[in-house]
C-alpha cells in the first residue's frame, strides 16, 4: 500500500526568495541566562577572594616578619647590656656564655659587633658591614644586608657617649624567615584554593537551582502533545516566573480560541458540503445511465461523478479531521464497543469499491471490545480500508481483522500493494503526505487514522509483507475493562 505524498506547490515561490533567504540559525549566537550568570558571578568573586586572599595573607606574614624582628631586637638590647662606659673609654665585655646564648639559633646564622666612636669593632665579628647613616638614637631599628655573601636582617642602634656614638649591631640569616614564609605562602594558597573551589561550586549548585524552574517549565511545555494548549499551573512557581506564566497562558488561550475556530469552521463546512455533493453525485449518476448511448457524453459524466466522489471523501476526511482534534475529543464520553460490528457497519460501501477493482475483500472478525467514541472509530476504520482499497492494484487483496490479544483489542488492515519504503513509514502520518501523486487523494487519511488511535490510548504501526510487497497497518488499543 502506498500512501499520497505531499506536493511542492510552493517550489517556484522558494526558488524565487533563495536569494533574500536568512541566514541559517545555527549561525545566530543565542544569549544564555546560565553564561551571564556565572560570568557576572564567578568573576566578581574571584577577584573579591584574589583581594581578600592577598590582604589576609600580608595581615598573616607582616606580624610574623615583626616578631622575628622584635627578637633580633631584643638581641640588640642584650648585647647593648655587654657595653661598659668608664671614664672617656668605651669597653664591650662579652664573657663566652653570653656569646653562646646569642649565638644560639638552629636554623640561622648570628653574627654580631660592638663599634666605639672611632669605628673599631670592640667585640664580635670581624667583617661586620657599617652602619648606613641614620637619625635614630638610643633605639633599635632593622634593615636589610649582607654577610659573607649571604643576605641577613640586622638590628643596629646607636648610642651617644661622652666621646662620641658607639653602635651596637646583631644580623642573623634568613633562612628560618624564608622557612616561614614559605609556610604562611602555601597554607595561604592552599587554604585559598579550597576556598575558591567551595565558592566556585556554591555558585555553580546556586545558579543550576535558580534555574530549575525554567528547566521544569521547559519540561511541562515539551510533554505536551498536539492542541494541548490548557493553561501552565503557576503554582509554586517563583514569582519571578509568575509574569511569563501569566502571559504564555494568554497566548496558549488566544490560540485555543482560534484554534477552535477553525475546527469549526472546518467541521461547518464540511457537514455543509456532504449534502449538496451527495445530491449532485446521484443526479450525475442519472444523468450517465440516462445517456449511456452518447458516449462523449457518458464519458464527461463519468469524470465529473468521480472528481464528485474525490470531493465527497476530502469532505468526509475534513470532518473526521475536525473531530480527531485533541481539542475536541472528550473522555468522559467514551462508551464500551464491539470492535467487529463497527468494522461490520462500514463494510458495504467498501464492498462495492473493491468490486470496481476486482478486489478480493475479506473479513476475519473476532468479538473484541473496546472503550471508544463510535463516530471517531468508525473514521479510523473508513480510512484505513479505503486506502488499502485505493492502493490495491487490480485483482488484488485486502484482508480486515480484528480481535483481542495479550490484553489489547486489534484492529489490522492487510493489502497486496506495492508496500511502502521504510524512509517514509513515519512520514506517511504527517498530514498532507503523499509518497505516489499518482493516485488521487488528500494525504489526511492516515493522519486522520493516528490522530484518533493517539486519542483513545492506542498505538499504531506500519508493516510490510515478504519481498517489500504489501502493507499491514495495526492498530492496538487498551482492551475495554
Amino acid at each position: 500500500m502506498t500512501v499520497i505524498d505531499q506536493q511542492p506547490a510552493a517550489t517556484a515561490a522558494n526558488t524565487n526568495n533563495s536569494a533574500n533567504a536568512t541566514p541559517p540559525a545555527a549561525a545566530v549566537t543565542h544569549a544564555s541566562i546560565r553564561r551571564d550568570l556565572l560570568k557576572w558571578l564567578i568573576a566578581p568573586l574571584l577577584l573579591l577572594n584574589l583581594v581578600g586572599a592577598g590582604l589576609t595573607y600580608w595581615l598573616a606574614w607582616l606580624p610574623a616578619q615583626h616578631a622575628f624582628d622584635q627578637n633580633l631586637m631584643d638581641s640588640t638590647w642584650g648585647l647593648y647590656a655587654q657595653v661598659r662606659h668608664r671614664q672617656e673609654r668605651t669597653t664591650a665585655e662579652l664573657t663566652q656564655q653570653a656569646e653562646q646564648i646569642l649565638r644560639s639559633n638552629h636554623s640561622d646564622t648570628t653574627f654580631f659587633a660592638v663599634r666605639n666612636s672611632q669605628g673599631e669593632i670592640l667585640v664580635g665579628d670581624k667583617g661586620f658591614p657599617q652602619l648606613p647613616e641614620s637619625e635614630i638614637f638610643d633605639r633599635p631599628f632593622n634593615y636589610d644586608g649582607e654577610m659573607r655573601g649571604e643576605p641577613v636582617r640586622i638590628s643596629a642602634m646607636q648610642v651617644r657617649v661622652k666621646n662620641g656614638v658607639i653602635s651596637v649591631a646583631v644580623a642573623e640569616t634568613i633562612r628560618k624567615r624564608d622557612r616561614a614564609h614559605y609556610t604562611i605562602l602555601l597554607s595561604f594558597l592552599l587554604l585559598d584554593g579550597g576556598l575558591t573551589f567551595g565558592s566556585l561550586s556554591v555558585v555553580l549548585i546556586a545558579v543550576r537551582r535558580g534555574l530549575r524552574p525554567l528547566k521544569s517549565l521547559q519540561r511541562n511545555l515539551e510533554q505536551r502533545g498536539h492542541g494541548k494548549l490548557g493553561a501552565i499551573d503557576g503554582i509554586g512557581a517563583p514569582v519571578e516566573l509568575q509574569p511569563l506564566i501569566v502571559a504564555m497562558n494568554e497566548l496558549m488561550a488566544r490560540i485555543s480560541k482560534g484554534e477552535q475556530a477553525q475546527q469549526n469552521f472546518m467541521a461547518d463546512v464540511a457537514h455543509q458540503l456532504r449534502t449538496p455533493l451527495t445530491g449532485l453525485k446521484l443526479q450525475l449518476e442519472l444523468l450517465h445511465d440516462k445517456h449511456q448511448d452518447q458516449p462523449d457524453t457518458a464519458r464527461s459524466l463519468a469524470m465529473m461523478n468521480s472528481s464528485v466522489e474525490r470531493m465527497i471523501r476530502q469532505s468526509r476526511q475534513l470532518l473526521a479531521l475536525a473531530r480527531s482534534e485533541p481539542g475536541l475529543f472528550e473522555s468522559r464520553k467514551l462508551e464500551e464497543l464491539s470492535l467487529h460490528k463497527l468494522v461490520e457497519e462500514s463494510v458495504q460501501h467498501f464492498i462495492e469499491e473493491a468490486d470496481k477493482k476486482h478486489i478480493d475483500l475479506g473479513f476475519d472478525l473476532q468479538p473484541a471490545r473496546l472503550r471508544g467514541d463510535r463516530f471517531l472509530l468508525a473514521d479510523l476504520i473508513d480510512n484505513l480500508i479505503d486506502n488499502a482499497v485505493r492502493y490495491s492494484p487490480l485483482h488484488g487483496t485486502v484482508t480486515v481483522r480484528c480481535l483481542e490479544e495479550e490484553g489489547a483489542t486489534v484492529l489490522s488492515v492487510e493489502d497486496s500493494g506495492p508496500g511502502i519504503a521504510p524512509e517514509h513509514r513515519e512520514l506517511i502520518f504527517d498530514r498532507y503526505y503523499r509518497a505516489n501523486d499518482k493516485i488521487a487523494g488528500s494525504g489526511l487519511g492516515l493522519a486522520i487514522v493516528r490522530e484518533i488511535a493517539h486519542d483513545h490510548g492506542g498505538v499504531i504501526t506500519v508493516d510490510c509483507k515478504e519481498q517489500g510487497q504489501g502493507t499491514i497497518f495495526t492498530v492496538r488499543f487498551p482492551l475495554a475493562g
